[in-house]
């Protein structure tokens, strides 16, 4: 038995690019004794953006592994961190962390407070029921506000923050901070270039009434969560101890009422030891998140698993790697039972057995070897061959199916060939393990020009996925112009019938279909497919040949050979005949019967919609809202803030391309902008027109 399971954090840093999540983790490593030298972002040597693109970027990309250790209250803690990127482009990465993680630690800078990178993680936390400790850093920097920060976590992000600590002076006069607890001041050593050694001083006279003020907010707040707490405080406040107030306090952070916020600088090396502490005494363990429930694929029944290593095994893989050491990495996250290197384990989504050779635990991108992993714990494993991202492994005798992840479509394509005929041959291998450990990565064959067409969530994402290949992969290629990932989709209920007859000498085909096909329902992607056949007109053995066929004809619709955003297809009646019909004419005659009733119907060309947020200097307002509508812009929402005017605004991604150059030589350069994709929208007729003729060839009227 390992360290007591009550006494582990699972943790992930998130924020909005910038926030200082990387120097915070460097920080938390240094201060644990898992580094004896700190990296630096800005420096290409922090530990955790070990990728050579990350270094040279100063940004974070993949999610890094790692696992340090503190000491609080005379116990051992055992923190296992996950760095998540702020880039829009690499969400998926902060998605999947927050499936597997208990914790949360959201950075905010000083400065830009509640960014809109900040509002995507905090609504993933929401989604997965992630509780989280808010850590406002960067208080050292020029229009650094700690309480506009509070305020925004309130009214932006809809949430209810109760600071715990409040900063002694800001910008360059943050000198420490004021435990609102335990009502001392810590002032960090000015001579002290680690920041290591701190002092408890007197609260300064100039901020008791202050301190007393927000004191009281801070014990109304977590007195309000309990009504037992709340009679005592009323009747006798001094009857409620420090170690009972934290233990109220920890219990309403993971019942998702309060979110406590701390403050420092992580660049120079204050606050993090007390935002250790907060980790220990202030996160959940696995104990405190309860048993995980899952499906049984055999049963269809819903069961549960405790975080316990005697419970039968489940543990779900949220990430994929290749490691030029130790080739194909499969990060778990154990949730029950016990993970041994060797043993044999079962993939309820293929049915089939596989097995693990090697686990480990992570270290960034170092491994350190381990015989056994137990539940509550983050792993690598190597050896696992089928399994994809969101699988989940268990125990062969009692079978789990645990939710899966869903990822985002890609908005951007771009085709690619490679350089030489040795390109060639390694490009496809390439490929397959770079999609392998990004669900948002896609590769497709242009079924016309032959060409290899990679898709992703934005310009950079692509970027970064074409220097891996050259530099990871040693693969060169010559790409194209970025392309918008259009799709297609039904705009009115068509019904059709379908008769498939081919005789050639013996044996010949047939089958008859009667579908009805109609748009996909609102919010559902992909194809919808409903069976109403009575009577046995169409045996049920070739009812699903009939889907697969449909479900393999939405990938190239019939005005540009774009994927279908969604169809909803009834099979209302059919024939067969008993020697010549089987399921592969049945396919066939779904395949056919989607062209004829779609290009006799009307089709609508949908283009991705961008959610884009622009923050500018007063000055430059005019000249960026007559931009964006000059780019079919719509203004969706503005307000003021201290670093300038934002103006949030919904934009087609066909009039992004390069927009960042734009709005610098528009702003300059004081303009920044974010970008996510927000919905899929109708193309205007006219240019939907341009569109079809520019992909096709073909000059249409739409």
């Amino acid at each position: 038995m390992g360290l007591d399971l009550k006494n582990t954090r699972n943790i992930g840093i998130m924020a909005h690019i910038d926030a200082g999540k990387t120097t915070t983790t460097e920080r938390i490593l240094f201060y644990t004794g898992t580094l004896h030298r700190m990296g630096e972002v800005h420096d290409g040597t922090a530990t955790m953006d070990w990728m050579v693109q990350e270094q040279e970027r100063g940004i974070t990309i993949t999610a890094a592994a790692t696992t340090t250790y503190w000491d609080y209250h005379d116990q051992n803690y055992k923190i296992n961190i996950i760095d998540t990127p702020g880039h829009v482009d690499f969400t998926v990465e902060v998605e999947r962390s927050l499936r597997v993680l208990d914790g949360a630690i959201a950075v905010f800078c000083a400065v830009g407070g509640v960014e809109p990178q900040s509002e995507t993680v905090w609504r993933q936390a929401d989604k997965y029921n992630v509780p989280r400790i808010a850590f406002v850093n960067k208080m050292d920097r020029p229009g650094a506000d700690f309480f506009g920060v509070v305020h925004q976590i309130k009214e932006r992000l809809g949430s209810n923050p109760v600071p715990m600590q409040i900063p002694i002076g800001s910008e360059e006069n943050f000198i420490g901070l004021v435990d609102l607890i335990e009502r001392r001041a810590i002032v960090w050593k000015p001579d002290e270039k680690l920041g290591m050694r701190y002092e408890y001083v007197d609260i300064p006279a100039s901020m008791v009434d202050e301190v007393e003020e927000w004191r009281e907010k801070l014990i109304e707040s977590v007195c309000e969560q309990d009504d037992d707490l709340l009679e005592r405080f009323l009747e006798d406040r001094t009857s409620i101890t420090v170690e009972e107030f934290m233990d109220h306090t920890r219990k309403a952070v993971i019942g998702h009422r309060i979110v406590p916020v701390l403050c420092g600088a992580a660049f120079k090396n204050k606050g993090i030891q007390r935002l250790l502490d907060a980790i220990c005494s202030l996160l959940p363990s696995p104990l405190d998140i309860g048993a995980i429930q899952g499906i049984n694929p055999y049963t269809e029944k819903e069961e549960e698993r405790k975080a316990d290593e005697n419970e039968p095994l489940a543990a779900l893989a949220f990430k994929i790697a290749t490691d030029p050491f130790v080739g194909r990495l499969v990060y778990l996250r154990v949730y029950s039972g016990t993970i041994k290197a060797g043993m044999t384990v079962l993939n309820p989504r293929t049915g089939k057995k596989d097995r693990i050779n090697r686990l480990y635990q992570m270290h960034a991108n170092k491994q350190i070897p381990k015989e056994f992993i137990e539940a509550g714990d983050i792993c690598g494993a190597v050896g696992l061959k089928e399994v994809a991202t969101g699988d989940t492994l268990c125990d062969m005798k009692h079978p789990i199916s645990l939710e899966s992840m869903i990822f985002p479509e890609p908005v951007i394509g771009v085709a690619i060939e490679p350089k030489t005929q040795a390109d060639m041959d390694r490009l496809g291998l390439a490929l397959n393990k770079l999609a392998e450990e990004d669900p948002t990565f896609r590769v497709k064959t242009d079924a016309d020009s032959g060409q290899t067409i990679i898709s992703g969530m934005g310009e950079l994402h692509l970027e970064i996925l074409m220097d891996r290949l050259k530099r990871e992969f040693n693969v060169e290629c010559n790409q194209g112009a970025p392309q918008v990932a259009y799709k297609e989709a039904l705009a009115e209920t068509v019904k059709h019938r379908e008769v498939f007859k081919k005789q050639t000498g013996g044996r010949g085909k047939f089958a008859d279909i009667e579908v009805e096909m109609a748009p996909g329902d609102s919010g559902v992607s992909g194809l919808q497919f409903i069976d109403q056949v009575k009577g046995g007109n169409v045996p049920r053995e070739f009812i699903p040949a009939v889907e697969k066929g449909f479900k393999e004809a939405i990938r190239n619709g019939v005005l540009a050979s774009f994927p279908m955003e969604s169809l909803k297809v009834t099979l209302k009646d059919g024939s067969y005949h008993p020697v010549d019909s089987d399921s592969l004419a049945f396919e066939i005659a779904a395949k056919q019967a989607f062209k004829h009733a779609l290009r006799k119907s009307k089709v609508k060309l949908l283009e991705p919609i961008m959610s884009v947020e622009v923050v500018t200097p007063e000055e430059y307002m005019g000249d960026v809202i007559a931009d964006f509508n000059r780019r079919r812009g719509q203004i969706t929402g503005m307000e003021s803030k201290a670093s300038g005017r934002i103006i949030k605004v919904h934009v087609p991604l066909a009039e992004m391309f390069g927009y960042v150059t734009v709005l610098r030589s528009l702003s300059s350069g004081r303009a920044t902008s974010t970008m996510e994709f927000s919905h899929f929208a109708e193309v205007p007729s006219e240019l939907a027109s341009q569109v079809i003729e520019k992909t096709t060839g073909i000059k249409t009227l739409v």
